[in-house]
């Protein structure tokens, strides 16, 4: 049902817009006509699309991680990085979530929970909890890795792919505090 109107919306709706000003054009005086706007169409593509729900769910994935920083790792350089890096992920998270929504994706976002490269499983976490000092600054710095490149690697798919302009604005932004925190990693 949803797609039908999205299909109705995306391809119908211009379609009727555009029929309905011809009509109008030939019943008018013979003073030229203004034409009416057209409703502009969601610009979301599919790389669009992918990149927000992947990123939603990598930025929440890596949060609770990068939580036990303060009060686990024997690190000053990693404590800093990892609350720029969760200060940065919280703000994205705010504009992933209106595109979210923008972008009409459907509410369960299908890569949360998912063991694939840059999401910081569950159970990792849990492990990480566990620990302190320099086995723990270890782990975070494995998964933090692994966020960064991989969050960075997508990024730059969706500024090459993307349609929609302020999705790859993100991105942009995106990949520059991705590359910025991963120098900062070492």
């Amino acid at each position: 049902m949803k797609r039908s109107r999205e299909l109705l919306s995306r391809f119908v709706a211009p379609l009727v817009a555009a029929a309905l000003l011809l009509l109008a054009a030939g019943c008018a005086d013979p003073a030229p006509a203004v034409p009416a706007a057209v409703p502009v169409v969601n610009a979301f593509g599919g790389t669009d699309r992918a990149w927000i729900e992947i990123s939603i769910a990598m930025n929440e994935q890596v949060l609770p991680l990068l939580a036990l920083v303060p009060t686990r790792s024997d690190e000053a350089a990693l404590t800093k990085l990892s609350a720029e890096v969760q200060a940065s992920a919280t703000a994205e998270l705010t504009t992933l979530r209106r595109l979210h929504e923008q972008a009409g994706l459907p509410a369960e976002n299908p890569h949360e929970g998912m063991l694939m490269p840059g999401l910081v499983p569950t159970d990792a976490v849990t492990e990480a909890a566990a620990l302190s000092g320099a086995p723990f600054d270890e782990a975070v710095r494995e998964h933090l890795r692994s966020y960064l490149e991989q969050s960075a690697r997508l990024a730059e798919g969706e500024q090459e792919s993307g349609t929609d302009p302020e999705t790859r604005d993100l991105a942009t932004r995106t990949a520059t505090a991705r590359d910025t925190a991963l120098r900062q990693l070492g």
